[in-house]
């Protein structure tokens, strides 16, 4: 049985790169029927926090990243790593390094002096007989001469000279134990069978794989994923818009438009840009993983998010919009308003936030006017047509489009201007600005009472 698993440290937020890690390990393992396991790496104690724990639960759950096994802590787990690394003691696999911080840091510093690798100088390694009353960490017995080599399911064969290797520690002189020990034990307790992370965990495979064989374990299928880089070619950071996953949410963004462009960073099936969840746990492989780095765009993933914006149920819409509209403190007086305001705005706007700010005037009859657009069309020359339009309303209902359909072409007839000349007044004067839905579905949205206070409004601002 396929068992993946996601296990991030809860040393920062959820990011873009840790999400698109989680999700290819979720759709593997749905892909053969798997187990997927979450996992927190919180061993870090002065830098874990329960404030980041929380968001990568959050954030996994809006993407829609459900986990079958978990949330296992390492924490809880610190005998079980002790146990294990005491076991190697035993074996002769490892030993007692009992060299202080500053001698360490002493042969560092002589090592680069003499062009030499700064790696650890194995003085403890051959000591016979533990050494009384002094505190020691644990290294592990890393073989001098030989080669790992592994099979990697992205990129193929890879070796590594266990002369490029140091003993590294397992276990400090505190009893917390390190990231490549840790890992190894869960992993192997846990049955995982496929390990995909990022490429920059290449050079702890090798490592990794040398404690497996000494605590008899068997080794796990390795997938090393290309880092996601920005336009500019480097590694994806803050600038880029690598800020939490949940900071997606709060942009308004769609966990479904997210998780399709996170599944596409460094994946593809033929040309197809658009997958449901069903389709990609159907279709995902690491046979079309990409050996390159995979390019974040920001306008790809609006374009992609306005794709489920319009294809998302309208009521759903609404219950989201809602949400938005309450954070920009915009006070929502009738709640049926909603659905039409989706209906008239889901083919404009690329992320739900943006839509939101797009509604804002639909709920308040004391509109801003932009200045370009007050300056061109709220005129003396527009008030006539502003106060004939009004005259001609106050006698039909708002949802009457052919009488106001009628009313505007008597106007344009009777002044000689373009019915562009005479709509646009019309909708700085109810929207404020000079793009908005079309004019009568503004006027459906917004009601014969506050149609008639806003252009009333319109034609005392003019001078």
């Amino acid at each position: 049985m396929v068992k993946t698993r996601f296990a991030p440290s809860p040393t920062g937020y959820l990011h873009i790169g840790g999400a698109r890690t989680a999700l290819f390990n979720y759709l593997f393992s749905k892909h053969h029927n798997g187990v997927f396991v979450l996992r927190i790496e919180d061993t870090d104690m002065e830098r874990s926090k329960d404030e980041y724990t929380r968001d990568i639960l959050e954030g996994l759950k809006w993407l829609g990243i459900i986990w079958d096994e978990g949330p296992f802590f390492q924490r809880e787990r610190m005998e079980i790593y002790r146990e294990h690394a005491y076991r190697l003691i035993e074996k002769g696999l490892a030993y007692r390094c009992y060299c202080t911080p500053e001698e360490l840091e002493e042969k560092r510093n002589q090592a680069i002096k003499e062009g030499k690798k700064a790696t650890y100088d194995r003085t403890c390694r051959e000591l016979k007989e533990p050494v009384a009353e002094k505190p020691y960490a644990i290294r592990f017995k890393t073989p001098i001469t030989g080669q790992i080599t592994f099979n990697d399911l992205i990129r193929g064969k890879i070796t590594f000279n266990c002369e490029e290797l140091d003993d590294l520690i397992i276990l400090r002189s505190d009893g917390t134990p390190t990231y490549n020990f840790t890992v190894v034990v869960d992993d192997a307790l846990m049955g995982i069978t496929h390990i995909i992370r990022g490429d920059d965990h290449i050079n702890n495979t090798p490592r990794q794989i040398l404690i497996y064989e000494a605590l008899g374990y068997k080794a796990p299928n390795f997938a090393h994923v290309p880092l996601i880089h920005g336009k500019d070619r480097t590694r994806l950071s803050k600038r880029h818009g690598a800020t939490s996953l949940l900071e997606y949410k709060n942009e308004g963004f769609l966990p479904e438009a997210l998780m399709n462009y996170l599944a596409r960073l460094g994946w593809a099936y033929g040309d197809q840009e658009i997958f449901s969840k069903e389709e990609l746990i159907e279709k995902f492989d690491l046979d079309h993983v990409g050996k390159s780095p995979a390019i974040f765009d920001m306008d790809k993933l609006k374009w992609l998010n306005s794709h489920y914006i319009k294809t998302s149920d309208d009521n759903r819409i609404a219950v989201i919009l809602e949400e938005f509209l309450t954070k920009l403190n915009i006070k929502i007086d009738k709640k049926e308003k909603l659905i039409p305001i989706v209906k008239s705005l889901k083919d404009r706007a690329k992320t739900i936030k943006e839509m939101a700010q797009m509604a804002e005037f639909f709920f308040n009859d004391e509109i801003h006017y932009e200045e370009k657009a007050k300056e061109k069309f709220l005129t003396p020359d527009t008030r006539k047509i502003l106060e004939s339009f009004l005259e001609g309303f106050t006698h039909i209902k708002a949802d009457d489009e052919q009488a106001q359909k009628a009313l505007i072409e008597g106007i344009v007839k009777t002044t000689g201007k373009k019915p562009v000349d005479v709509i646009q007044p019309i909708r700085v004067s109810l929207c404020g600005r000079t793009a908005s839905p079309g004019i009568f579905e503004v006027i459906n949205i917004l009601g014969k009472e506050s149609v008639e206070n806003r252009l009333k409004r319109a034609i005392d601002s003019i001078k």
